[in-house]
């Protein structure tokens, strides 16, 4: 029986005084895709921002519960926020490259770390970039702005920053909704090439998208997880009205 890698317990985060996320358990199983889906504001991207600790940095925002990773709870005083973001990495709905040569993007959280090796940063550069599916569009303009890049470009050059940290999980928030479909579709197919090497969550508005690459998918709804469940089984035969009338468009 396989673990799980993260298990999200109870888990209640507030802003202010709203209830953003009510009370949600779920197990995230390694090496598989899971998909949250739901209405906008149904929780998903809080639960990913609680997962990795993004609400820290707003003193509007409480949480409440357990996030259990590498068999401690991450809200538990020992974390180092730090070494937590490069096991569980992030990739947000817009790319978000620094201004900064493509090279220096993808080893920007390697120096951080204090590496300075030229070959480690080399070889991490050349792996991530392959992982990203984008090292052959790239590979001779290393050292020019990632700014300059098309906007699918950007989002793989941010997946590789991501890579460049080896981490065990990636956080995914709508990363292909601000894309062409061309470029989206690139990017679904980075992410499904990964997934043997990397557990993933991610939040997409896309049900194909979410039918398409993922093995898990949770549907939240009003800050509840409503039903989560194989996604094969969610999308042939939900178990909750709710969840049949959003798959089915009859809110969203």
């Amino acid at each position: 029986m396989t673990e799980p890698i993260l298990q999200v317990k109870d888990l209640s985060v507030y802003y202010n005084k709203k209830k953003a996320l009510n009370s949600v358990s779920l197990d995230f199983m390694p090496n598989e895709i899971t998909a949250l889906i739901g209405p906008s504001g149904s929780g998903k991207s809080t639960l990913l921002k609680a997962i990795n600790r993004m609400g820290d940095l707003n003193p509007e925002v409480t949480t409440t519960g357990t996030v259990i990773y590498n068999s401690h709870n991450i809200y538990g005083p020992r974390t180092d926020t730090v070494e937590l973001r490069k096991e569980i990495g992030m990739v947000f709905q817009q790319p978000n490259p620094f201004p900064m040569t493509i090279y220096e993007n993808v080893v920007y959280g390697l120096r951080i770390n204090g590496v300075k090796d030229k070959n480690i940063l080399d070889e991490a550069v050349e792996r991530s970039l392959i992982g990203a599916s984008i090292w052959d569009e790239v590979k001779d303009r290393l050292h020019d702005s990632a700014i300059g890049l098309s906007g699918g470009q950007q989002q793989r050059v941010c997946v590789a920053r991501v890579l460049a940290t080896s981490p065990k999980i990636i956080l995914l928030d709508e990363p292909t909704s601000a894309l062409d479909p061309i470029s989206a579709g690139k990017i679904e197919e980075t992410l499904y090439g990964l997934k043997d090497k990397y557990t993933m969550l991610l939040v997409t508005r896309s049900m194909q998208q979410a039918s398409r690459i993922s093995e898990r998918t949770g549907f939240f709804l009003g800050g509840d997880l409503i039903e989560f469940n194989e996604t094969k089984k969610m999308f042939l035969s939900p178990e909750h009205q709710e969840t049949e009338d959003y798959i089915t468009g009859k809110f969203g």
